[in-house]
């Protein structure tokens, strides 16, 4: 989740989301940075409009004149879930690299 954090740092301080900056907000918060990671949050969230998905995710139950329609809503919460699911599989390719090296140890 640190690295949704990160993303959305960057969108609230008004900096561009990308693999350089996402990397230099978790190294100024002392993370231990995963760049497959990094990168795979990174292209995940090139065509979100993180304002949307956060305003979507933070709607009210009853909607407010002007309040995005449910096909808007659907849209950001696939958008977000797509990138929580780019950022599993990063950290799932990560760990099968560690394996992978942990096997050349013993062959």
């Amino acid at each position: 989740m640190e690295y949704v954090y990160a993303a959305m740092v960057l969108h609230s301080a008004g900096q561009e989301v990308n693999e350089g900056n996402i990397t230099k907000v978790l190294e100024a918060a002392g993370s231990e940075v995963d760049e497959a990671r990094v990168k795979a949050l990174a292209t995940a969230l090139e065509d979100v409009d993180i304002g949307e998905a956060i305003e979507a995710a933070a709607a009210p139950v009853t909607p407010a004149a002007g309040a995005p329609s449910e096909a808007e809503k659907e849209k950001a919460e696939e958008k977000a879930e797509e990138a929580e699911e780019a950022e599993e599989e990063a950290e799932e390719e990560a760990e099968e690299e560690e394996v992978a090296g942990l096997g050349d140890l013993f062959g």
